[in-house]
């Protein structure tokens, strides 16, 4: 869906691009949110390594899951600006971003101008 946007955006595949663990601190920073809170703690592969049972690490165990298994992010991140966003959906994307529409000649402004 983000490829379809005729706006230039850098997409970062985690499971081929190596995200570093201060970069994923800043991450969880500017969503105000811990470490802890990117992970996805229902996905099947984090039940697999870590079971059902509430699970208990320090800051740089969960960064260690997220390097090792970066495809349990939560959900899509886009980082506009300095704002930082959780995507929940393909088209929640759109409101962050602005019209391609900017440059085209509106009919209400033609209007408008008589």
């Amino acid at each position: 869906y983000v490829q379809s946007i005729k706006r230039p955006l850098l997409g970062i595949d985690t499971a081929k691009d190596n995200i570093t663990g201060t970069q994923w601190s800043e991450i969880a920073e500017g969503l105000n949110i811990e470490i802890a809170e990117l992970i996805d703690k229902s996905h099947p592969d984090f039940k697999t390594e870590y079971g059902n049972a509430k699970t208990e690490l320090d800051e740089y165990g969960w960064l260690k899951v997220l390097q090792v298994n970066p495809q349990l992010v939560r959900r899509p991140i886009l980082l506009k600006g300095n704002t930082f966003h959780f995507i929940e959906t393909p088209s929640a994307i759109v409101k962050f971003i602005d019209p391609d529409s900017a440059g085209l000649d509106k009919p209400y402004n033609k209007l408008s101008s008589k």
